[in-house]
């Protein structure tokens, strides 16, 4: 099995955005509001049987592909602890506008409340930004008690909402990460790679005038008696959600810090004579130049930027070639060489 290059899997949000990902993968906007594309996905929209999974170029989902042969797509050890479950949704997002303030929940809530095998901890590696002030927000500058919480939600208080969090200024090739239950919003003409546990559940504390129906919508159907008991109320370090800077220099740079581990891996790739790629199931994001991606055997498979690839584990270790830069993104890595 070889790598493969995705098509386009552009999804409909509330929120405006998509030209910048149209502008990557070299095609046409599908329209104002189709900020995201979602890639090798195996997960469907929050409520949707389909909407969301991702198709191979032969017109099988992906999702049926992987079941049909999990081995082949993300090696004996995985398949034998998830199956054909990547454990992964990787997506290209692209703010139009300035995303609301929400939180998604912790894989417990998720479980007790909604039902769902995962919550959803996330991370954002920012790629390109349309402005020199670019930011985004993540984690309260100071503890917030739940009756605070609860007025700021009630009133919709934007202003207290977005004003609470601390802002973090980004340029492109910066990587913040997003523990589940870390209030937080993105800012707006930034276009980033996000990798994220597989689902899509959020809970939206700052919904109105963002074009969300009501609070049944910004609430999961939960109320938010119920759904405020997924928001942390701490104050978070912003400097530590901050991934490690990575060395240009270097055909293999970590982007994300050591906590992501459990959850997701990403790694800046540049053009390498050895394997830069352990074998393992990926998605390879090109973010700079063209090339080509060399598979432990086989053809090369010939790439440029904006392309998005799935690597299986049957394709074995590679290597770039060129002057490709590429975002590749992995599954949680195994708990005996997660860094510690």
């Amino acid at each position: 099995m070889r790598p493969i290059v995705l098509p386009p899997n552009g999804i409909p949000r509330f929120y405006l955005g998509g030209a910048a990902i149209a502008a990557l993968r070299g095609t046409e906007p599908e329209g104002e509001r189709v900020p995201e594309d979602w890639v090798g996905s195996t997960t469907t929209v929050f409520g949707e049987a389909e909407l969301g999974l991702s198709r191979l170029p032969d017109g099988r989902l992906l999702r049926d592909a992987a079941a049909a042969d999990p081995v082949a797509f993300f090696g004996p050890a995985h398949a034998a602890g998830l199956g054909a479950d990547p454990a992964l949704l990787v997506k290209l997002l692209d703010a139009g506008e300035r995303l609301p303030v929400h939180v998604h929940p912790d894989d417990a809530f998720a479980r007790d409340a909604l039902r769902a095998p995962y919550g959803k901890t996330e991370a954002w590696i920012v790629i390109a930004t349309a402005a020199d002030d670019a930011s985004v927000a993540a984690g309260w500058r100071e503890d917030v008690d739940r009756a605070t919480l609860e007025r700021w939600v009630r009133e919709q208080d934007h202003d207290a909402l977005l004003g609470a969090l601390n802002p973090i200024p980004v340029t492109a090739g910066d990587a913040i990460f997003v523990p589940a239950g870390t209030p937080h919003a993105i800012g707006a003409g930034l276009l980033i790679v996000e990798l994220q546990q597989p689902s899509d559940m959020s809970v939206l504390l700052d919904w109105e005038g963002f074009g969300i129906a009501d609070e049944d919508e910004a609430t999961l159907g939960l109320g938010w008696d119920v759904a405020l008991g997924c928001v942390e109320t701490a104050a978070r370090d912003a400097a530590a959600l901050r991934g490690p800077a990575p060395d240009p220099s270097e055909p293999v740079a970590r982007l994300l810090p050591e906590e992501a581990d459990a959850f997701f891996c990403a790694d800046r790739l540049a053009p390498a004579p050895i394997a830069a790629l352990d074998r393992g199931f990926a998605i390879l994001v090109a973010i700079e130049g063209e090339g080509a991606l060399l598979p432990e055997s086989g053809e090369a498979l010939a790439i440029r930027r904006g392309d998005c690839v799935l690597v299986p584990w049957a394709a074995g270790a590679c290597h770039l070639e060129g002057d490709l830069v590429a975002i590749a993104c992995r599954p949680p890595a195994p708990a005996d060489r997660r860094a510690r």
